[in-house]
């Protein structure tokens, strides 16, 4: 099994949803975050002070699925995702060593 983390833009978080949902992957977990990458933020001027936003907010989605979705689930977020601006956001892919249901103590491939 696989674990995809993708952070994306706020605005592009429906699209990506539904992108997967079309796949056939309703488990998901989508939060709220803020951070920043290589673009560091912006400089920002409210009521003639100028101030830095250097965390920047983001959607973050986690989704674990089994190996043979991986590819398609990962070029679905990125059809979805890309804006083809700076911030569009980033893809982490990494390994689950088991999932359990805590309901029913199913394991493996069958608890996700």
């Amino acid at each position: 099994m696989k674990k995809i983390e993708a952070i994306v833009q706020p605005s592009r978080m429906e699209s990506v949803k539904e992108a997967l949902v079309e796949l056939g992957i309703s488990g998901m977990t989508i939060s709220e975050v803020r951070g920043h990458g290589r673009q560091k933020g912006h400089t920002e001027v409210y009521r003639g002070n100028e101030y830095t936003v250097d965390l920047l907010p983001k959607m973050k989605f986690e989704i674990v699925l089994p190996d043979a979705m991986l590819d398609t689930a990962i070029e679905a977020i990125l059809r979805s995702a890309k804006t083809g601006k700076i911030g569009d956001g980033k893809i982490f892919v990494s390994t689950v060593e088991d999932a359990i249901r805590i309901r029913n103590l199913e394991r493996g491939e069958k608890a996700i």
